[in-house]
């Protein structure tokens, strides 16, 4: 028999799939629970805008049709909100999609691409998938007094060779929550070499309010090698419609289009982040629901002992100071889920996404009874 394995490229026969978290129908199949609560995906329990409901229905988008292969209309709006030009903009099947691309463009054997220890799992699958290599940087102690966990910009910066060709950097970063600041980025893109595209991941760029948080779409002129993605999937709550976007100068931005594939944004998400664009009352809902409920988080934990992450994110990270995979498989009897994040290094930490007030409760309610047994 064919052993296709074999048959594969050399860094696709590395390479383990990326694991989603569980589906709510897969579990009440498997332990035949009801109204599960799923935490475990950061997704926004808030839902989409109803400006985006609306037109959805008004008019229904014609799905006999081949949707805009360039997004004009988005790109349009995306433009006048961002203040840069339609051609920096480079739309994405989600920000992933975008991710992807920039490891096609830049990166094959015999080059090599840095992110840190605990980063977006994302990365080693795109690079290792081009026959890249990846050096990932050491990430800052646990005990580190202002950003534990978090990307060590001296370690990144150390392993920069004259095969490097991109650096990801998630700010904030996703599974800790840790984020840099406008400084220290600052400082570090500034050191980094005109030949090496450094690309800084802003999934949940609209849920952070740290007044040092940078805005790094104001680096675009002062740094040509520098990508922004972003996404629609997060505060946005368009997940299942999946969109993202690069924004990079217009040089960068054709290469990335060279290799997008056609059609690659489908028509319904094309209305959908459009309308979603025009709702600033219910992203600031939205982010005030999360603040509410990460405060709500960090005083639970610090009330039963818990270690936690800071995040800025709309997600918490808990340490249990054990093997979590036990509590992760109990709360799923319990009817909850959140995510065991292992496959990042960090068997002893669960993330949950944060919820609405009731959710919170709930999940809570379900981690307190399954500690104490």
């Amino acid at each position: 028999m064919t052993d296709f394995l074999k048959l594969a490229v050399k860094g696709v026969q590395g390479l383990k799939p990326y694991q989603p978290g569980k589906p709510i129908e897969e579990l009440e199949r498997e332990l035949g629970v009801t109204d599960t609560l799923k935490l475990a995906s950061n997704e926004n329990p808030m839902g989409p805008s109803t400006k985006v409901i609306d037109a959805l229905h008004d008019p229904t988008p014609q799905l006999d049709l081949y949707p805009d292969g360039g997004g004009f209309i988005l790109k349009q709006k995306l433009s006048k909100k961002l203040g840069v030009g339609e051609a920096q903009i480079t739309l994405g099947n989600g920000s992933n999609d975008v991710l992807d691309m920039i490891a096609r463009a830049f990166l094959c054997e015999g080059r090599e691409a840095i992110y840190s220890e605990y980063a977006f799992a994302v990365y080693p699958i795109s690079v290792q998938a081009v026959g890249a290599t990846h050096k990932v940087a050491k990430a800052l102690p646990v005990d580190h007094a202002e950003n534990p966990y978090g990307h060590d910009l001296a370690a990144m910066q150390s392993l920069i060779s004259d095969k490097t060709r991109v650096i990801f950097i998630a700010n904030p970063n996703n599974p800790t929550g840790t984020w840099l600041n406008a400084t220290e980025l600052d400082d570090f893109i500034q050191n980094v070499p005109d030949d090496v595209i450094v690309v800084v991941d802003e999934a949940y760029f609209e849920y952070v309010v740290e007044a040092d948080y940078p805005d790094t779409l104001q680096w675009l002129d002062k740094y040509p090698n520098l990508i922004v993605t972003r996404t629609f999937s997060k505060i946005y709550a368009l997940a299942g419609l999946r969109v993202g976007y690069a924004v990079c100068n217009e040089q960068i931005a054709d290469l990335l289009n060279r290799v997008r594939q056609p059609f690659n944004v489908n028509s319904p998400a094309l209305v959908a982040a459009t309308a979603a664009l025009d709702d600033e009352e219910h992203l600031k809902s939205c982010r005030d629901i999360n603040l509410e409920g990460i405060a709500f988080w960090r005083k639970a934990c610090e009330q039963r002992n818990l270690e936690y992450i800071p995040s800025v994110g709309n997600f918490i990270t808990i340490d249990f100071k054990q093997d979590a995979m036990p509590i992760y498989e109990a709360l799923l009897h319990e009817a909850v889920i959140v995510r065991p994040i292992a496959n990042y290094g960090l068997p002893n930490h669960l993330r949950i996404t944060i919820s609405t007030p009731e959710e919170n409760q709930q999940c809570l309610d379900a981690l307190d009874k399954v500690l104490a047994h």
